[in-house]
């Protein structure tokens, strides 16, 4: 189905109620094709941990550093 872009407007909740139904839905301009409705497939879940061991955080991390000290409250 072609349908134009003010039509696409006013029918915007019927046209992804379709396309979720599997018809296909092509936008147009001026009867022009711009666009494609498709529905959305996900790409999974996201993996964690994927730096594991690259990064190394020094025991001393934590710890005051004078200078810093100094630049925040004075002398």
């Amino acid at each position: 189905m072609i349908i134009n872009v003010s039509e696409a407007k006013a029918k915007l909740s019927k046209l992804l109620d379709m396309v979720y139904h599997g018809e296909e839905v092509t936008i147009a301009k001026n009867n022009l094709p711009i666009a494609d409705l498709v529905r959305h497939h996900s790409k999974g879940k996201r993996k964690l941990g994927m730096a594991k061991g690259m990064l190394t955080i020094p025991g001393n991390f934590n710890d005051e550093d004078r200078e810093i000290n100094r630049m925040f409250y004075g002398d």
